[in-house]
């Protein structure tokens, strides 16, 4: 049974920094992606980023690019999210999600990805 469990998120005042965090376990991941997305109260749930589990290849969405950083650990089957100045517009609820099955053509539909985190409240005040 995979599990993702995700840390982190809080209420910060813009321009500031948070760190997301999503530990997977239940197989070994050596193969498709984990990706972040995001959720804002009345707006569809949207793709923010994702990495490869093997090579480490990253997307980014075009909004949160130069702003947000995502890393891996591939030892201990962790990714991080790192945000950094953050605006009011990066609030929403954030969900980590694995898919073994994720290329680089389908990397940011929601869809496509099998398992999904709890889901992390971030906060940006202006």
């Amino acid at each position: 049974q995979v599990q993702l469990v995700q840390s982190g998120g809080g209420l910060v005042q813009a321009g500031g920094s948070l760190r997301l965090s999503c530990a997977a376990s239940g197989r070994t991941f050596s193969s498709g992606a984990m990706g972040w997305f995001r959720q804002a109260p009345g707006k569809e749930r949207e793709f923010v980023v994702a990495i490869t589990w093997s090579i480490g290849n990253t997307y980014y969405a075009d909004s949160v690019k130069g702003r947000f950083t995502i890393s891996r650990d591939n030892a201990k089957s962790t990714v991080d999210l790192q945000m950094n100045s953050l605006k009011p517009e990066d609030t929403a609820i954030y969900y980590c999600a694995s898919g073994q099955r994720i290329y680089s053509f389908n990397i940011g539909r929601a869809g496509e990805y099998d398992y999904w985190g709890q889901g992390t409240q971030v906060t940006v005040s202006s």
